[in-house]
């Protein structure tokens, strides 16, 4: 696919950018409908422009676990008990094939929805497929972080390597020809920082890895998506929340359609319909679903290592504790929070760190810039209008990646990753 969008390129279809030789792709000969990135973001992609997959009963799949036991100075809460194991999910062909390692993006489990398109599409094209959760996933967090504080990316991805090396050892019968890598969002940032620390480890010597939608400068996504909590919408009051402004548009809508669809395309559908959320609200939907990724980690990050952030060190948890009074504590902090009153006072007490633009190059991409523009097995994938970009982040990858780096047009935030045109190009990125 790639090929031939570089060689349409030549002939008026799509622009090919000589400066910097990256691939974008025009609006016009792309075809995707969704314009509004905030849309394209929770919506995704019409169901009819998604390629065909595979049944969950076609596929030969398993959940299994994993116990790392990370070294700290406190043991568990007796409400961890459900994650002191890391769960992933591998699916295996029946002959031998590579296998690709999926890692998912910010507070999200291995079995994300768009792990588990992307397990679908892999698998369907003959691949073992191996999904992992984010290092910033309660799960991960629990039972593989060595410092249960996720943000140091290159932390993150030793934890990660670790992952992987012991879902190796848990399946040796597994006949693997060569190992590829991807992530989207927060885990194509992972991906990256792994694929570094395998050129020195050489578990695995990942042929080729690509990057989906990956933040730039990681501070920069995370303002921008902590901003858009403060979004102000109209109808939202002392006595009406968000929550329930939205609640009210769903119920109206399943009540004009007759019966409730809870599929995958309820959210497409939805905003085709009188009842769609406004610009506002789409915003504010996405960073209050950010907010609470933050809250997940800062409250799980607190309470494993006994700050008193947000939960009183001595307090006792157990199984039957309430733990919405932490919750709501938690939800007041947000990244920039966590990151100030958690993560760089770990990172100077460890490393001798220094400022918080020291922390900022360290976690981002821009770490690695010789290594990403020397490397020929790492490609990017991204869309102009993500709004997880800030200024300067397409220009960096521009320069970095040169002609590895494909620009869609139109997708938001990862919303076109499952559109059939996106689809065939990452199969075509690991065909070669």
């Amino acid at each position: 696919m790639l090929r031939s969008l570089r060689f349409a390129a030549l002939f008026g279809g799509l622009i090919l950018s000589a400066s910097a030789l990256a691939v974008d792709i025009d609006a016009a000969s792309y075809g995707y409908p969704l314009t509004n990135p905030f849309e394209a973001t929770i919506a995704t992609t019409p169901p009819d422009l998604r390629p065909e997959l595979p049944l969950d009963d076609d596929i030969n799949q398993e959940d299994r676990s994993i116990t790392l036991r990370p070294e700290r100075a406190f043991e568990l809460p007796d409400n961890f008990w459900a994650v002191k194991k890391l769960t992933y999910r591998i699916a295996t062909q029946d002959k031998a094939a590579p296998l690709i390692f999926l890692i998912a993006g910010t507070g999200a489990r291995y079995d994300s929805s768009l792990n588990e398109y992307l397990k679908k599409l892999y698998y369907k094209a003959g691949y073992h497929v191996v999904q992992l959760s984010s290092p910033t996933s309660f799960d991960f967090i629990t039972s593989a972080s060595r410092f249960a504080t996720p943000g140091i990316t290159k932390e993150d991805a030793e934890d990660m390597y670790r992952v992987m090396q012991a879902v190796r050892a848990q399946n040796p019968k597994v006949p693997v020809t060569e190992y590829y890598l991807t992530g989207y969002s927060l885990g194509a940032l992972d991906a990256a920082f792994v694929a570094h620390l395998d050129e020195t480890r050489r578990s695995f010597n990942f042929k080729k890895v690509l990057l989906l939608n990956p933040p730039v400068n990681l501070y920069t996504s995370i303002t921008n998506l902590d901003k858009l909590v403060q979004t102000e919408v109209k109808g939202i009051n002392n006595s009406t929340t968000f929550y329930e402004l939205v609640l009210e548009k769903l119920t109206r809508y399943f009540q004009q359609k007759g019966y409730v669809d809870l599929n995958d395309a309820l959210l497409y559908d939805f905003q085709q319909s009188k009842q769609h959320l406004t610009n506002e609200q789409m915003a504010m939907l996405i960073g209050t679903s950010f907010r609470f990724s933050a809250a997940d980690i800062a409250f799980t990050s607190d309470l494993i290592n006994r700050r008193g952030l947000i939960t009183p060190p001595k307090y006792p948890i157990t199984e039957g504790t309430s733990l919405t009074p932490f919750l709501k504590r938690a939800l007041q902090c947000d990244f920039d929070c966590y990151i100030t009153e958690q993560v760089i006072p770990m990172w100077r007490a460890r490393t001798d760190g220094g400022s918080l633009l020291q922390l900022i190059d360290q976690v981002s991409l821009y770490a690695l810039k010789d290594y990403l523009q020397a490397s020929p097995k790492i490609s990017v994938m991204h869309n102009a209008d993500d709004v997880i970009l800030g200024p300067g982040d397409l220009g960096f990858l521009r320069k970095t990646f040169g002609d590895r780096l494909t620009v869609y047009p139109l997708g938001g935030h990862c919303g076109n990753l499952n559109y059939r045109v996106n689809s065939d190009a990452m199969l075509e990125f690991f065909r070669g």
